[in-house]
């Protein structure tokens, strides 16, 4: 459930309409609804309510700092995956002994900023990794907090690209090498395990996966104990799905249910890394309509948002609904909903019915605030929009327009030209 809804045929996001937040800071622009990351933040919590449990929200999904301080806020954590994302979190106030890092590719100075930083554990990824990591600890005389990630070969049944729990992923470790890798980690006087690490996928809609991977991993850790090995943490990070289009995903509940059920009377902590079921359907990116175009094959409507802003559906060909913020017509037209940028993929939907617009309407591109502006670029110059979240009757931009000048921020010319 979200706070975007209809009032006299106008959008609201709580309680403002979203005509009004577009008036005051023009367009494109993505918008927050406050009580929608609440309830969706404590509903997640809620469904694990009996099991020890950390959330650490995952920042590559919305790493706004003021999204961030309001899980820290409820307690959360945070999962990370590169040194920028640590200095967001300390800056949210989220404290470091709630941060988890992840990643298949932790520099050096990374590494060494999150040790220093005092976060709770590392998931490693390699063997080459794992060694690194020891020789950063012996640098700064510090004992690093590590789990290893596992590659447990179930299929999520997503879109490939954000599938990340098969053998011929690039992510984790293989069951049998992960065994020999925990043996070799404890021989390592600047590493303490202390957890086991696993991440199947995105945007996934079913329990069954989540739940293989559980037991696959359960095998892992009585192997690991009888070798002597403790484990205090099981990171099954993150992957729940949302509705888009017409996908049926579980309700945080029953997936807590079932993972519960599938950890059955384990005395480990449960790490949890939700991104998109939090956050997803917790955003949305406004834009204007700047032209209406017939084609020869097909009719278009331009708008003032582009690829650069929301690049889901030209990289995934991804579903987003589009809905109008004043409901004034009840005609409908097909067309290609498409942006400024000079690519054919810069695109937000194709052949699709929507209601009839002409310029200067505005649209909503529906669940837009996960993986909306942590995905956006400055292609074709284009300034990144400004993001705005609303509590209640207030709207508060919570970060601002990029300016032209911005976009040169740190380039020089060097003397010879």
């Amino acid at each position: 459930m979200h706070h975007f809804h209809y009032r006299d045929n106008h959008m609201f996001c709580e309680d403002v309409p979203v005509l009004e937040i577009a008036e005051n800071v023009g367009t494109p622009f993505y918008l927050y609804s406050h009580a929608t990351l609440r309830r969706h933040f404590l509903t997640f919590q809620n469904a694990f309510e009996g099991v020890p449990h950390l959330i650490c929200f995952s920042a590559k999904s919305n790493s706004n700092l003021a999204v961030l301080r309001l899980f820290a806020s409820l307690g959360g954590g945070l999962d990370i995956v590169s040194g920028g994302e640590l200095f967001r979190g300390l800056q949210a106030g989220i404290p470091p002994e709630r941060i988890v890092y992840s990643g298949v590719g932790k520099r050096e100075d990374e590494i060494e900023y999150a040790l220093q930083s005092g976060i709770m554990m590392f998931n490693i990824e390699s063997f080459q990794e794992l060694e690194l990591i020891n020789r950063c600890g012996a640098r700064l005389k510090k004992k690093a907090p590590i789990a290893l990630r596992v590659n447990p070969d179930v299929d999520p049944r997503t879109h490939p690209y954000i599938s990340t729990g098969l053998k011929q992923e690039k992510f984790g470790l293989g069951m049998e090498s992960a065994a020999e890798a925990y043996r070799s980690a404890t021989a390592f006087p600047h590493v303490e395990v202390i957890g086991v690490s696993c991440h199947i996928g995105s945007q996934v809609t079913e329990v069954a996966p989540f739940v293989d991977a559980i037991h696959r991993i359960k095998v892992l850790i009585t192997t690991l104990e009888s070798f002597g090995i403790s484990i205090s943490y099981l990171d099954i990070g993150g992957g729940l799905g949302i509705t888009y289009d017409q996908e049926s995903p579980p309700h945080p509940n029953e997936y807590g249910r079932a993972i519960s059920e599938a950890l059955g009377d384990s005395s480990f902590t449960l790490v949890l890394e939700p991104g998109r079921v939090i956050v997803g359907n917790a955003g949305i990116l406004v834009t204007r309509v700047l032209y209406t175009k017939k084609g020869e094959a097909k009719d278009f409507v331009i708008v003032d948002a582009a690829m650069n802003d929301l690049v889901r559906p030209s990289l995934y060909d991804a579903y987003h609904a589009i809905e109008p913020v004043v409901r004034d017509h009840k005609e409908t037209m097909r067309a290609d909903v498409v942006g400024p940028i000079c690519e054919s993929a810069d695109f937000f939907a194709k052949d699709r019915d929507i209601p009839c617009v002409e310029a200067g309407d505005l649209l909503t591109v529906m669940s837009a605030g996960a993986y909306g502006f942590t995905m956006s670029s400055n292609y074709n110059s284009r300034p990144r929009v400004p993001e705005v979240m609303v509590k209640k009757d207030q709207f508060y931009v919570v970060r601002a327009r990029e300016s032209y000048e911005d976009l040169i921020k740190g380039e020089s010319i060097p003397p010879f030209l």
